[in-house]
């Protein structure tokens, strides 16, 4: 990553200074990767820092936690005021919020950049979400949006995203995002292969005709060529990989906040969780001897017609975990006191990320034609959109339960949409038995804003707990 962002940022005219604390990398990468650009390295940090203009700009690309600190405190005596910090990391958004805090209080900005598309998104185009002291912008802006992925007429997929940890809680729901785009790809795919029964060619052919639909998409694309992809042997190699799924914790970190902050951000929550059961392979193997699935049960109806299906529930699907996620920054920003520019973020997600697609683009005219929007289903193009799968949903998921397919993530998607469009939920009994058990009281739909308490069994008395939150 970090080398590919330097030549990226070397074809846009920018000079660079590049260091690695294993010093031989540097001239590794100067005499091959870099040869023949005005790219320049130092043996040191005090070397690289002399090097550049003032305000000095560094960006660390380097393993997220106390690696950060580390180059931080070594930096902070070499540095000037006014001098700028950019993590590019997948740094939790709460260190980024410290850092920024305490290099203020030296004299030093810092920046905490979300940085999505891979190694081949910072080479060609990635997506860039920077947060944190916003005196550093007008110093990096440039650099940064000459260097992002570009959409439409040519917009950047990268501009300023709020104070403090703002941008690294971005790349954090992105990220979750990206792990609930990758889950019910992944249960479309069992639905393909052990419902209908079809070959890796069918599946990849399937996927590529996708993607010329609403669901044009990186994700999409790469899962066709994931499938047709073949090893050495003449094989598929995609039957060959360990279906153990690994995660470097930010989707993890996505429905911890989601917890916190009282968002029911089902989908990611469940994508994280279906990468933990992957996990269990041992434990599942012996499970698969012994614990019965539905017996004779068979798909039975029309092939072309159940994969149509399948692609709206993705597409429902998908939509509910977008709203979800920007149900998340909503809440965040009300948290922190941050001012998200929800269409922005959708812009900045377009191009260049794991996650980019077309369907981002309806997102920000969404946000365009509503700034306040509570909900992406509240839009009128989500909320036909989601009607018009509606059927196809349910028929999938019906018929993925009745032959004992996992989807846990079509199914909470649409247990979310049926919660959702319900004036009246069935919490009207939990309240009352918090208070029959533990005197929590509740209110009445009359007197909204009242909390009162029943003496449920003559037994209880009167006295109701005092008022918490946990």
């Amino acid at each position: 990553m970090g080398q590919n962002l330097i030549l990226n940022m070397n074809d846009h005219g920018f000079v660079v200074c590049a260091f690695n604390r294993t010093v031989s990398k540097v001239d590794d990468f100067l005499a091959n990767e870099a040869k023949g650009t005005k790219v320049i390295g130092a043996h040191s940090l005090e070397e690289m820092v002399s090097k550049l203009k003032k305000p000095r700009r560094i960006i660390l690309l380097v393993k997220a936690g106390s690696a950060v600190d580390d180059f931080i405190n070594k930096l902070v005596p070499l540095l000037e005021t006014g001098d700028i910090i950019i993590d590019g990391g997948n740094s939790e958004y709460r260190d980024t919020t410290r850092r920024c805090k305490e290099l203020q209080a030296k004299g030093l900005l810092f920046v905490g950049s979300g940085v999505s598309g891979g190694e081949e998104g910072a080479r060609y185009g990635p997506s860039l979400m920077p947060g944190g002291a916003k005196e550093a912008w007008p110093h990096i802006k440039t650099i940064f949006q000459s260097i992002a992925a570009k959409v439409g007429s040519g917009e950047p997929c990268c501009d300023w995203v709020g104070d403090e940890g703002a941008g690294h809680f971005v790349k954090m729901v992105h990220n979750g995002i990206e792990y609930g785009d990758m889950q019910l790809i992944c249960e479309a795919y069992h639905l393909m292969k052990d419902v209908v029964g079809m070959e890796h060619d069918e599946m990849a052919k399937v996927f590529q005709e996708w993607n010329k639909t609403e669901l044009d998409s990186f994700l999409i694309e790469i899962t066709a060529n994931i499938l047709k992809f073949k090893d050495s042997d003449g094989k598929y190699l995609l039957p060959k990989i360990r279906d153990s799924a690994g995660q470097k914790g930010t989707g993890k970190w996505t429905a911890i906040s989601a917890l916190e902050y009282g968002v029911p951000v089902t989908l990611i929550g469940e994508a994280v969780f279906a990468r933990c059961l992957s996990s269990l392979k041992a434990e599942r193997v012996q499970a698969s001897k012994l614990l019965a699935g539905p017996k004779g049960t068979q798909f039975s109806g029309n092939k072309k017609a159940f994969l149509e299906d399948i692609r709206k529930a993705l597409y429902a699907s998908k939509i509910i975990s977008y709203a979800q996620g920007f149900m998340l920054l909503r809440q965040a920003a009300k948290e922190f006191g941050w001012t998200l520019n929800y269409g922005g973020i959708a812009l900045m997600w377009r191009g260049g990320c794991i996650i980019r697609s077309v369907f981002l683009g309806k997102i920000k005219d969404a946000f365009d034609r509503n700034p306040e929007l509570q909900n992406l289903l509240l839009d009128d193009f989500f909320k036909t959109a989601v009607e018009n799968c509606q059927e196809s949903w349910r028929r999938v998921v019906s018929t993925g339960v009745q032959i004992g397919i996992p989807m846990p993530c079509f199914t909470t998607a649409l247990s979310f949409y049926d919660g959702y469009r319900h004036e009246i939920l069935p919490a009207n009994l939990i309240q009352a038995q918090r208070d029959y058990f533990g005197a929590h009281t509740y209110e009445l739909l009359s007197k909204p804003g009242t909390f009162i308490h029943t003496n449920w069994t003559g037994h209880g008395g009167n006295v109701s707990s005092s008022a918490y939150n946990v």
